[in-house]
């Protein structure tokens, strides 16, 4: 027991979480928060001493000594102390640094973890508390000192070879490195032409569009007009026969839970958040979120897991749910996905911490993205657990002569799990719709032949959600790291958005190239991935953190001395703009400083002049008539703006559409809408929007 007065002392990372704990532990218990790391590597050196097997010095945080203080006049009365940082590398260092400062042997240290923040989990937390678990601290140091010693060996180099203020880091330039190659296939990308072939038809239940297939049962591609001309000569007289009508059963399974990847994905989809926001909001959701009169409730599980595995007990209430709530019709078998090479599993998958608790119960008391992020969450789940969507498909085969045209079909039979949810796609294609019903044997007539050129297209650029996916097929990074990598090319300018799209500035293809070149462990995806799997192996006691730092060092410092003597100056090409100077008449260039692009005279040093970099839209400002530009905000999200802020606080999230105008205002339209494509005005006071753009203005 305690003494009268004195209570045990709690310890989390942000105020937002102690305060929903506090609501569980009553005035039993005092908790205060960390605010994050209190301990880190000094940002002024090098901070490792590699001499004494990658000795870390570790130094308070600056601006920490009032939160440190604080915690250290708690901890010293207090009977006991609990450590409650999140359950991962990064919250038990926490907790380890959090030992050290408050002079706690981490063997006896109270530490406690909880993948969601409910009162039952995290009194059945508080029953059984355990000592720092080590072997995560070292899979974290080992990181740590890792990046510390790729990014002080290599932003130095970039410094001198390229411009200052650069910087490289392990994962970061791995991550790069596919940007710049993908832009890179664009751009040797050679289109091949092909051709397409639709045979409109009239039957007796009405008209049906069949596409070219081949001669008779054999598949061939149509690649020039020549070959269209051929079959359409063949058969533009007729007669047409239905030769053949398959029809199946198709049944569509539910997508398992979120793990951090898949939201990130989904929410990029559906919701347009970029992945660094829907961290953020994801965190509060976790944390807790104040609900009335029950006070702050963790709403989701712990954001930060590779593993789609949920608990039985919350297995059975979403089944319980979906039994209820739309009929036991509709509960499917339970599954569980087949872990994953790299998957840790060490946590359930994102999921609501009750789905008693909807998104409409919860909605008035929640932020719009938070509503949004947790709807998303809650329908993935409760679907999971739901039947499978069943559908019946035809296939039919026409034949004229010896070529055959193919249509398919498909209608909705049972609904099943996708009554809650369904997923997203990056490049969504046609749902085949419902066909007229036909009979083998069946004669039908030729409305018109309608032939189309194509060309295939390159790879497209990766989205935020096809550049997470990428990174996880690839093994480079983990949960916890993919949305700071991501924010971090922006933030460095090595890479920027065009539309939804990531391209790499010249910038980026230039840092790429020098590293590339000279440091190819460092860039290759393989390495990087395999210094995860060593990391993973510290973690499980199989890998000895300091001697995976030897093996990466001595290869790794050999490159860097070799790279210091033997590379000379890089110059960055100066970006043309078409514009000239309005002082003396020569070129306008983009050339990159301190705070990112601007346009500077190609004359210098002779002349001088600077502008900032606007790139101008086409559309025109609804409110003062000026040029709407793009301009970049916080991590790196592009937003348009009027041209002659501050005096016209004009702004849109959405890009503007060339050429088109709003028939009500004048004023130019946005793009809105996910799969199905939608425009609004730009107008905040004018609420005209359109599917169809026969009727607008070019």
């Amino acid at each position: 027991m305690s003494e009268p007065g004195k209570r045990p002392l709690i310890i989390v990372e942000s105020p937002t979480k102690a305060k929903t704990i506090s609501r569980f532990m009553k005035a039993k218990y005092q908790v205060k928060a960390s605010l994050g790391h209190v301990r880190d590597l000094p940002k002024s050196t090098l901070g490792v001493d590699v001499e004494r097997d990658f000795e870390p010095r570790y130094i308070n945080i600056r601006g920490k000594a009032a939160v440190i203080n604080d915690l250290k006049e708690a901890a010293k009365d207090a009977p006991a102390v609990y450590l409650a940082t999140d359950p991962d590398r990064e919250g038990e260092a926490i907790s380890w640094h959090l030992c050290s400062i408050l002079g706690i042997d981490p063997k006896e240290a109270k530490r406690v973890t909880f993948h969601e923040i409910t009162e039952r989990a995290v009194k059945e937390a508080f029953s059984h508390p355990s000592p720092i678990n080590l072997r995560l601290v070292d899979a974290q140091q080992a990181r740590r000192i890792l990046d510390r010693l790729v990014g002080y060996s290599l932003s130095p180099l970039l410094w001198h070879k390229i411009r200052r203020g650069l910087s490289a880091g392990r994962v970061q330039s791995a991550a790069l490195r596919l940007i710049v190659q993908r832009e890179s296939e664009i751009a040797s990308f050679k289109p091949e032409e092909y051709w397409t072939l639709d045979a409109r038809l009239l039957g007796k239940g009405g008209e049906v569009k069949a596409r070219y297939y081949g001669q008779g049962s054999e598949k061939a591609d149509l690649k020039s007009k020549a070959e269209v001309d051929e079959v359409v000569k063949a058969v533009a007289g007729g007669p047409f026969k239905v030769s053949s009508v398959v029809p199946k059963e198709r049944r569509k399974s539910p997508p398992f839970p979120f793990t951090t990847s898949t939201m990130q994905q989904e929410a990029a989809r559906k919701l347009g958040f970029p992945v660094r926001r829907t961290m953020s909001v994801a965190q509060t959701l976790y944390e807790g979120v104040e609900l009335g009169g029950e006070g702050y409730i963790g709403l989701i599980t712990y954001m930060r897991t590779d593993s789609t595995r949920v608990s039985p007990v919350a297995i059975s209430e979403a089944r319980e749910f979906v039994k209820k709530a739309y009929g036991p019709e509709y509960l499917g078998v339970p599954r569980q996905e087949k872990p994953r090479p790299g998957e840790q599993g060490a946590h359930e998958a994102v999921r609501p911490t009750s789905v008693v608790r909807t998104p409409e119960d919860v909605k008035k008391f929640l932020k719009p993205e938070q509503y949004k992020l947790y709807k998303l969450i809650w329908d993935r789940f409760v679907s999971s657990q739901m039947a499978p969507a069943v559908y019946d498909t035809v296939s039919v085969d026409i034949v004229s002569g010896s070529h055959t045209f193919r249509a398919t079909g498909s209608k909705l039979k049972f609904p099943g799990f996708t009554r809650v949810y369904e997923e997203g796609q990056d490049n969504p294609s046609e749902d085949d719709r419902e066909m007229v019903p036909l009979e083998v044997g069946e004669a039908l007539q030729l409305l018109s032949l309608e032939p189309a050129q194509h060309f295939t297209e390159p790879p497209p650029r990766y989205t935020e959600a096809s550049l997470v996916k990428a990174l996880e097929e690839n093994g480079i990074g983990r949960p916890s790291t993919y949305a700071p990598i991501i924010a971090t090319l922006f933030e460095r300018e090595y890479s920027e958005r065009d539309g939804r799209r990531i391209r790499p500035t010249s910038l980026g293809v230039l840092t790429d190239t020098l590293l590339a070149q000279n440091f190819p462990s460092v860039v290759d995806l393989k390495f990087t991935a395999l210094m995860e799997k060593k990391l993973d192996a510290i973690e499980e006691g199989e890998a000895d953190w300091v001697e995976v730092l030897r093996e990466f060092w001595g290869p790794f410092k050999a490159q860097v001395d070799r790279a210091e003597e033997q590379v000379g100056r890089l110059k960055l090409e100066d970006e043309p703009t078409g514009e000239v100077c309005d002082k003396c008449g020569r070129p306008m260039v983009v050339k990159y400083g301190r705070f990112g692009k601007f346009l500077a005279c190609s004359g210098y040093p002779e002349c001088k002049n600077t502008k900032p970099l606007l790139e101008k839209t086409g559309a025109v400002c609804p409110k003062c008539g000026g040029d709407i530009v793009a301009r970049r905000g916080k991590g790196g999200r592009t937003f348009y703006g009027c041209a002659n802020y501050p005096s016209c606080d004009f702004v849109s999230w959405r890009r503007p559409v060339p050429g088109l105008h709003c028939p009500k205002c004048g004023a130019f339209l946005v793009e809105a809408g996910g799969r199905t494509k939608a425009y609004r005005c730009a107008n905040p006071s004018c609420e005209y929007h359109t599917q169809n753009l026969k009727n607008v203005e070019k």
